[in-house]
């Protein structure tokens, strides 16, 4: 047996000088293969196999140093097989041993014996043994990114001085592809960011359905943010943060929700303050709150010259990486320019709502001094038609009729009153919803028949007849812009009997429209279904009033 040579390069004598120069080819064509790619996690992927080949090392990783220089972000490896690492489990984190010493004192490092090395602490059970090592710093423009580690050599040898030296030449290559395919991956990235900000503008401002517009700006958060879900978050009636939006993989009864004012985060995003959590259940401030399950957490504020309009939450699964600066970035300028749409979508509901109360007073007024004067006067030539018949049946007609004109009057004037109600007084649920009755007749072209049954102002709660509301607003939307209906009824029967015996109300909205496509969209049905759901109820579609069911009714209830 030999003993080690001493540490340090050596001078090769002439068997390790023609050993490297016939290396030298497959070195150039190790660089040639690192910087062929452009998008990141390959480029990395394709460093481990070229740096093993290279060396004829049986394993290679890359561990890329994370923001603060403490730990490891990512881990890329080449020589396990899936099977070894789903027993392995974990992955090395950087945070101690060896491999945190590397990333604190990032130096070049061969080792003969892991065994003998003071800083390493073993392997975790499964893992494979391992014994030789080479460990290389690779910097990108000048900065630390990582280190690159081989360990084990296919015949068994250790390491020498010119596998130093060559995957030092390959980590240097290595660096500026690495730095090439962040600069390509940054600019993917703000470009994907820019589009959808893009998508949530128009979303708000195209003068559709503001649920549905909502819910564009949370798909939009979570697509572009890698995120678990996204969570749009508005100020709630009595104080704190509701949430109105929800995009996730699966159902969730978050929708409707209210977080309270004194919670600790709400304070900060109302102050206009982003918040970030690297696990959310490790925060006291989320230990109620709907995203308790998850780990890494962005909450942002929806807030433009100082005016906050609400809160933007995007939580990742419990153990994925947290969010780096560049995605807090981009993810504060796509809540800003949210915010920015949500003013803008407000100040054009703002216009065309006075435009509706413009309307709503021509129409009080032509109610009063035309319709009224004309059937009063009508009303008076028949009370003078009954008092000249002759005939017992003709007056009594002519009577019955007088009667009708009265009560149509009377009911005229109701309608007049409610039409220059103030919509800041408050108000019965009855009135409101009599009032979104009113306002879709100007789009409409024609008032939709209504009726109400059993006690809706004094039974139905607060929640449940806030979402009744939004419930009637999305069908009698729905009627216009995509029924096309020339005839809808309204019912709000208050002494509905839920399917599981439950008392509560129920929401009936008939039209003789075109009915639901195949393959239309169904994001307004989705919405029903959801604030029905949050509530306890629930929503359905079936024919409608339209000559041979022509047409859509919808049903939506809820216990009160």
């Amino acid at each position: 047996m030999h003993p080690a040579p001493p540490p340090g390069p050596q001078p090769p004598g002439e068997g390790a000088s023609a050993d490297l120069l016939a290396r030298v080819p497959k070195l150039l064509e190790a660089m040639r293969s690192v910087g062929s790619g452009l998008e990141l996690h390959s480029t990395l992927n394709r460093i481990c196999e070229t740096a093993a080949d290279l060396a004829n090392a049986r394993y290679a990783a890359i561990g890329v140093r994370d923001e603060d220089g403490d730990g490891l972000a990512d881990f890329v490896h080449h020589g396990l097989d899936e099977a070894t690492v789903r027993r392995i489990g974990h992955l090395p984190d950087g945070g101690k041993g060896l491999l945190g010493a590397l990333i604190r004192d990032p130096q070049p490092l061969l080792l003969t014996d892991l065994a003998e090395e003071p800083r390493a602490c073993g392997f975790p059970e499964n893992h494979p043994p391992m014994r030789s090592f080479l460990g290389v710093p690779i910097r990108v423009q000048g900065e630390i990114f990582g280190n690159l580690y081989l360990t084990d050599k296919h015949a068994g040898e250790p390491f020498d001085d010119h596998d130093l030296a060559m995957v030092r030449v390959l980590a240097t290559e290595a660096g500026i592809a690495i730095g090439n395919a962040r600069l390509y991956e940054a600019a993917q990235q703000r470009e994907r960011w820019i589009d959808g900000s893009v998508a949530v503008t128009t979303a708000l401002l195209s003068g559709g359905d503001t649920d549905d517009a909502l819910q564009a700006v949370a798909e939009q958060a979570r697509r572009l943010s890698g995120a678990a879900a996204g969570i749009v978050l508005l100020p709630a009636d009595g104080g704190g943060l509701e949430i109105v939006a929800v995009a996730a993989e699966h159902r969730t009864q978050a929708l409707g929700k209210v977080i309270p004012p004194d919670n600790g985060i709400v304070a900060e995003l109302l102050a206009g303050r982003p918040v970030f959590v690297d696990d959310a259940a490790t925060d006291p401030r989320l230990d109620t709150g709907p995203v308790r399950a998850y780990g890494p957490i962005m909450l942002l504020p929806l807030s433009r010259e100082g005016r906050v309009l609400g809160g933007l939450v995007m939580p990742r699964a419990r153990g994925e990486r947290p969010f780096t600066r560049t995605e807090r970035a981009l993810g504060d300028q796509f809540a800003s320019q949210a915010a920015l749409a949500l003013m803008m979508a407000d100040a054009q509901r703002d216009r065309e709502r006075l435009a509706v109360y413009e309307d709503r007073d021509r129409i009080a007024r032509d109610l009063h001094d035309l319709v009224i004067q004309r059937l009063f006067a009508t009303g008076m030539m028949l009370e003078s038609a009954q008092r000249a018949a002759a005939v017992p049946e003709v007056r009594d007609g002519v009577g019955g009729a007088v009667d009708e004109l009265d009560v149509t009057i009377q009911e005229i004037r109701s309608a007049i009153f409610a039409l220059q109600q103030p919509t800041e007084a408050p108000t019965g649920l009855r009135t409101r919803l009599l009032r979104e009755i009113t306002m879709a007749a100007v789009p409409l072209g024609f008032t939709p028949a209504h009726r109400f049954t059993g006690p809706v102002d004094t039974a139905v709660g607060e929640a449940t007849g806030k979402n009744l509301i939004a419930a009637l607003r999305e069908t009698l939307s729905n009627a216009f812009r995509h029924a096309h209906a020339t005839r809808i009824e309204v019912s709000v029967d208050a002494t509905a009997t839920l399917p599981d015996g439950r008392p509560g109300v129920r929401l009936t909205v008939a039209d003789d429209g075109v009915g639901i496509p195949e393959g239309g969209r169904r994001s307004g049905l989705h919405n029903l279904e959801r604030r029905a759901e949050t509530v306890g109820g629930a929503s359905r579609t079936g024919p409608g009033i339209g000559a041979g069911g022509a047409g859509t009714t919808v049903w939506w209830e809820a216990p009160y």
